[in-house]
């Protein structure tokens, strides 16, 4: 086989591996709303996140940072390591968000040690992926900035999150409808495990 033959061989070769190779995950960072944005600009949406955990297995943590009671009545996704809320209601002292026109919730103080021990308890580092996501990509940016503040490099953003955004037109108006976990399609379950409800 000549030199001509071995570079053609070679170029398709490249080209079909190329081809083979999973989708890179990054959500493209000028789609993302302000109020979503992270300090590390890493973004995925539903789909991506739950290829990334799929790919990496152990070696990515997942957290979901929506309060317990959100996990309660509207489920949790099985690929998920841990619930581990960011913020949670305060029960009968919650103070009313007039902005919002909902309960306010309060942040938690444990969420950095939290995160830190979960990481040490799987064996990996603040530079491994880790992948938050809330109900719908504000409250996980949040986390995520946090995180990033105290040396965490690689935290990725589910811009979509768990319920996805509201629809603005049409007869689901103001519904979540339009993207997230669930309705991707993606795996969730109303069951929870006890296991990976942090704290307990």
């Amino acid at each position: 086989m000549n030199a001509l033959a071995h570079l053609r061989q070679a170029t398709l070769a490249t080209a079909l591996m190329a081809l083979a190779a999973p989708a890179a995950h990054a959500f493209d960072a000028a789609q993302v709303p302000e109020a979503k944005r992270t300090s590390l600009g890493l973004y995925l949406d539903a789909k991506e996140a739950a290829h990334m955990k799929a790919e990496h297995g152990a070696k990515a943590l997942f957290i979901d940072v929506r309060s317990r009671a959100e996990a309660t009545f509207l489920g949790m996704s099985t690929q998920v390591d841990a619930l581990m809320p960011y913020q949670e209601f305060g029960g009968e002292l919650a103070i009313w968000d007039e902005r919002e026109n909902a309960f306010g919730l309060e942040s938690s103080l444990d969420f950095i040690p939290q995160v830190e021990a979960l990481i040490q308890a799987k064996g990996i580092g603040k530079n491994s992926p880790i992948i938050v996501m809330c109900r719908s990509g504000n409250r996980s940016a949040t986390a995520v900035t946090l995180l990033a503040k105290y040396g965490y490099t690689q935290v990725y953003s589910v811009v979509d999150g768990y319920e996805g955004d509201k629809a603005k037109t049409g007869p689901q108006a103001g519904q979540r409808v339009v993207n997230g976990w669930r309705n991707a399609g993606l795996p969730w379950s109303y069951k929870l495990d006890k296991a990976k409800v942090i704290p307990q």
